[in-house]
């Protein structure tokens, strides 16, 4: 911005003149862009997250600019009467999803009076079949005591000398039948409740304190400490099988790499209000993912690079520059990610009055998820995906270049507009590396929508209460979400987890309990307990 010093104005008046009228147009910048930052800032506070703008909001912000418009190539952008297929929400029928088959059914026969099943002429009517209709009952939480009862046994010869209400187990000449494998040692913990207690806050956002007066409703004392020590020392106890996690990652084509803030007490070093961040890594491009989850005080990008040291496959993250210094010199490469990119242009749009240049660019960028779009519904091979996207995408993307080239010196760089362009002109090499892999998504979304049930629970439990739980939290995380992305039932395969892990003797062992190398129907749900 121009400072007046009142000693160097100049004494002509052209001179002056000239001076006031860099001023006028200074200050028109300025308040333009300030404008815009208080429409951003208010969008944040109180408009609709959705980045969805539909051609009627493209087509209405390009009426308000005509110059621009006609400024565009015609080959590049969507012409008004060209069809852009834009996925969108399609209303059907109601109808009833059928319950599913593995409830227990219980019959309640309806019949007729005996007097109504005789005609005035005395016939009877005879049963042709029946109608059926099914309601949905349900029976609070069955709860059940597990009584482990383990004979004990002695000479004869001392049988006497012994008393039968010691319960102590270590007695000369005293023989115990041994407990099977505790999935945790002196606890009334079993498989069940564990499993239900961890979904409920993993899963299902509902914290310890809240779990712990839901038992004392039914008279059951359980207190918030235990429940919290429990995950913990799951954790501790097999971490070999948690650790595994971390080697299937490597073994996946591409990797999305996500972070988000958590608040964690007692850190060594650390104020109890100092930021701290939960990571999460996506394994894709196979079929069956694996989701990681890795607690870290640090932000800085060392922390997902040192879980993937040797890794030679695609990294996808946003713009975050830390990345690419710490990735020179590395056998991965990089990818961008679209989504990020719309995103900047899509607040520009929204918050920026009298500019049809920010919906220009987002209808250059729906041409690339039209053909994602398509992919998806045909359900496409790899190779088929990058023949499609070549063919299809890159035209679309080089005319968007070619765009943007055009643009890039006529918008303020400090404008929503500028920081839009700036930010996918440096972002550029990454965002095209999806065109030659067809492994490669378009975007980080999927590692997005994985973070979404994390920071939902953390809007309840606000903060962990230590490192060690901050660590069995990120654990179970990445145990449940991989678990409902190769679609199963998270309580069930819960369950199944933890009673089959007391009796897991090696690795090998072990990993085949993980969630990707199990399939659903192959884990009973137990209608009978």
């Amino acid at each position: 911005m121009l400072t007046i010093i009142p000693e160097q104005l100049p004494d002509d008046i052209d001179a002056l003149k000239v001076l006031i009228h860099k001023l006028e147009k200074n200050y028109k910048v300025q308040f333009k862009l300030f404008e815009e930052k208080i429409a951003w800032l208010n969008s944040q506070l109180f408009a609709r997250r959705s980045e969805k703008l539909t051609p009627e909001d493209i087509q209405q912000s390009l009426l308000f600019d005509e110059s621009e418009q006609m400024m565009v190539d015609e080959d590049t952008v969507p012409a008004e009467t060209e069809e852009v297929k834009i996925s969108s929400y399609t209303r059907k029928k109601g109808t009833r999803k059928k319950l599913p088959d593995w409830l227990p059914r219980i019959d309640v026969i309806h019949d007729l009076a005996a007097e109504d099943k005789v005609l005035p002429d005395g016939r009877e009517l005879k049963k042709i079949g029946e109608v059926v209709s099914e309601k949905l009952d349900i029976i609070p939480p069955k709860f059940q005591v597990i009584r482990n009862i383990r004979y004990k046994y002695a000479v004869p010869e001392n049988t006497a000398e012994i008393s039968n209400d010691d319960n102590e187990e270590e007695q000369p000449g005293v023989v115990v039948a041994a407990l099977p494998p505790q999935l945790i040692e002196k606890s009334i913990a079993t498989p069940g409740l564990a499993a239900f207690s961890i979904v409920s806050k993993f899963c299902d956002a509902l914290p310890f304190y809240r779990q712990s007066k839901i038992f004392a409703r039914v008279d059951i004392d359980l207190p918030r400490a235990t429940l919290c020590r429990w995950p913990i020392m799951i954790h501790g106890k097999y971490r070999d099988f948690f650790l595994l996690m971390r080697e299937e990652i490597q073994r996946y084509p591409v990797i999305g790499i996500d972070e988000t803030r958590v608040q964690v007490l007692d850190e060594p070093g650390r104020k109890n209000t100092d930021t701290s961040y939960m990571w999460v890594f996506r394994g894709q491009g196979a079929e069956k993912p694996t989701i990681l989850f890795e607690y870290n005080p640090s932000k800085s990008a060392h922390v997902a690079l040192e879980h993937l040291k040797d890794y030679e496959g695609c990294i996808q993250t946003d713009g975050y520059s830390s990345y690419d210094s710490l990735l020179r010199g590395k056998n991965a490469s990089h990818a961008g990610c679209w989504a990020h990119a719309r995103r900047k242009f899509y607040d520009a749009a929204k918050n920026t009055s009298n500019d049809s240049n920010a919906s220009a660019a987002i209808s250059f960028i729906a041409k690339l998820y039209a053909v994602e779009n398509e992919a998806r519904e045909k359900k496409l091979s790899i190779e088929e995906i990058k023949e499609i996207r070549n063919k299809k995408s890159r035209p679309a993307i080089n005319g968007f270049r070619e765009w943007i080239d055009n643009k890039v010196d006529h918008i303020p760089p400090k404008s929503l507009l500028g920081k839009a362009i700036r930010y996918t002109l440096n972002e550029w090499d990454k965002l095209l590396l999806y065109l030659d892999d067809g492994t490669i998504p378009i975007d980080n979304n999927l590692v997005e929508n994985t973070i979404r049930p994390f920071v939902v629970g953390r809007k309840n439990w606000l903060f962990s209460g230590s490192p060690d739980g901050a660590h069995a939290s990120a654990a179970f995380y990445s145990i449940i979400e991989t678990a409902k992305a190769c679609g199963h039932e998270p309580y069930w395969y819960l369950r199944h987890l933890f009673e089959c892990l007391p009796y897991a003797k090696n690795r090998d062992e072990l990993r085949a309990l993980l969630p990707q190398y199990i399939e659903p129907d192959e884990i009973p749900r137990k209608t009978d307990l």
